[in-house]
């Protein structure tokens, strides 16, 4: 049983995997920090846009 231990205490074959585990989860994190910060600025941002589109009037040359 010692040497079970012994040899599952130095194995290093799932240390790979979990520095992959904790970049992606690292790299979420950042990614919905980075949504947090800039969201209301983007909606405010696409109301405005909307605004100004939805106020163009297109002559197309037709007269009736």
């Amino acid at each position: 049983m010692t040497k079970f231990i012994k040899n599952f205490a130095s194995d290093e074959s799932g240390a790979v995997t979990v520095d992959w585990v904790v970049l992606t989860a690292a790299i979420v994190g950042l990614g919905v920090a980075v949504l947090a910060t800039v969201r209301d600025g983007v909606t405010e941002l696409s109301e405005t846009i909307s605004t100004q589109v939805g106020a163009i009037t297109v002559d197309n040359g037709q007269t009736k």
